[in-house]
């Protein structure tokens, strides 16, 4: 996968536009005060929607923390919040679907708006509430455990770069609940992406013993042993085509085994937080494989990055679990303005999806998910229409969900690899799946539990 940073002008504001608007408000506008103040009236609204990026040192380009530089950036905050630009959430539906839902309320919409065309007044600064405080360092508080790459990565300042693999062992002596996971990367400028992987190492003795079981031959009139049923229907149409020779002299190649996906970070994603009751197992001895996509910036630049975790005090009542689900032979012909790629998920038993994460590059348009019933019924759950690659969201259902026994959830992703599109690497080629931005991918990364294996009773 691969990602881009964030957008330079305008990073994350809770902000609106010139003109009239029609909204449904949440409260009528008689019954609104004639003319909102900053300190009573938007200020609470910038703190819970804006400022956790939008503050000294944060990501955003300018601070909302404090009513003179809102008032400065009134013209910027107007063109955000009324064409919903931000805060940044690419997804339409209703509002009480997604945990995570960033968009603002209508009413917070219009309090804004209003505030804005009536003079952005900043009423008595003395009765604003308290400006909300950050942690400087890791969002999550002092993890419980970091685990850092060994050594520092130099990124040339031009040219294409392998994804890089870092092998880290984590000396852990016991099995670890993660409720948490952050992720530090220590040059976010040219970190596009992170990926981490984890496996258990097999002792040496257990290897050469496998190694003989599998090589004996079975005891005469023995039944064949019954291999586990997978999870997951394979799709082998939907497989990746072979990577492309890497680099002369690259020193950081994938290793014959990466392990289970736990966790990953791209523009728009960082923290993640399991849902109450969830959280991902790691093993003891486990070792962390940090998969790295850097992208040249225009100067060498070296990165160490680093991953901490929170754990949980006991065994939660499900295993969370991450994977992906792909489309990886597609092809965008050249020049073509509209080209839908679809993929599926369709599990051998009930499981349940806390999340999606869906994920193309510069051509990507819009995605849309369907759960497909055994009888042909077809559901929306995930409608993306303004897809952005410079905002990369996993959106949490507030109510998991379910995928019973026969169903599939269906991802259809849309392209647009004509010269219209300003984002197009190059319309003049088709398109094929690939790790660089000026390819493609059709990729959904997701959480999600199994009924049946629950650890323990609970809902």
């Amino acid at each position: 996968m691969s990602f881009v940073k964030r957008a330079p002008a305008l990073a994350l504001v809770g902000a609106v536009t010139v003109g009239a608007v029609s909204m449904q408000y949440r409260t009528p506008l008689v019954a609104q005060d004639a003319a909102p103040t900053f300190a009573k009236d938007v200020a609470p609204i910038l703190y819970e929607n804006c400022t956790s990026c939008h503050r000294q040192g944060g990501l955003g380009p300018f601070s909302l923390m404090d009513y003179d530089s809102a008032k400065a950036n009134v013209k910027d905050i107007r063109d955000a919040v009324k064409s919903g630009y931000m805060p940044p959430w690419h997804a339409e539906g209703p509002h009480d679907v997604f945990s995570n839902d960033r968009r603002l309320s209508e009413f917070d919409k219009s309090t804004i708006l209003r505030w804005i065309d009536g003079g952005a007044k900043p009423g008595d600064l003395k009765k604003a509430p308290a400006k909300p405080t950050y942690a400087t360092g890791w969002e999550l508080g002092t993890p419980d455990a970091i685990v850092t790459m060994p050594s520092d990565f130099t990124v040339p300042a031009k040219g294409t770069v392998d994804y890089q693999y870092f092998e880290i062992p984590t000396n852990f002596t016991e099995d670890k609940w993660v409720t948490a996971i952050e992720f530090m990367p220590g040059a976010r400028e040219v970190v596009h992406h992170l990926l981490v992987y984890a496996k258990v190492p097999q002792p040496q003795q257990t290897q050469v013993a496998t190694a003989a079981t599998a090589t004996a031959a079975p005891a005469p009139g023995a039944a064949p042993a019954a291999r586990p049923k997978p999870l997951f229907v394979n799709q082998p149409f939907y497989e990746t085509p072979p990577d492309p020779p890497r680099q002369p002299g690259d020193k950081n190649p994938p290793p014959r085994q990466l392990g289970t996906l736990i966790g990953g970070t791209a523009p728009g994603t960082n923290t993640m937080y399991m849902p109450a009751g969830t959280a991902i197992r790691v093993r003891k001895g486990t070792v962390l494989t940090f998969q790295m996509h850097y992208t040249a910036s225009g100067h060498e630049m070296h990165d160490r990055t680093s991953v901490g975790f929170r754990f949980a005090t006991e065994a939660p009542t499900e295993e969370m679990r991450m994977s992906a689900f792909i489309n990886g032979a597609f092809t965008l012909p050249a020049g073509k303005s509209s080209v839908a790629v679809e993929s599926a998920l369709e599990p051998t038993e009930p499981v349940v999806i806390h999340g999606l994460l869906p994920h193309t590059h510069l051509r990507g348009k819009k995605w849309k998910y369907e759960l497909v019933l055994a009888d042909g019924t077809r559901k929306i759950v995930l409608d993306v229409p303004r897809y952005d690659f410079n905002w990369q969201t996993y959106y949490f259902f507030k109510q998991p969900l379910e995928i019973p026994a026969g169903a599939k959830l269906v991802s259809t992703a849309w392209y647009d690899n004509s010269a219209e599109n300003p984002s197009n690497p190059d319309a003049k080629i088709n398109v094929k799946w690939g790790d660089q931005t000026w390819e493609e991918m059709q990729y959904t990364g997701f959480l999600y539990t199994v009924p049946s294996r629950k650890l323990k009773a609970g809902n």
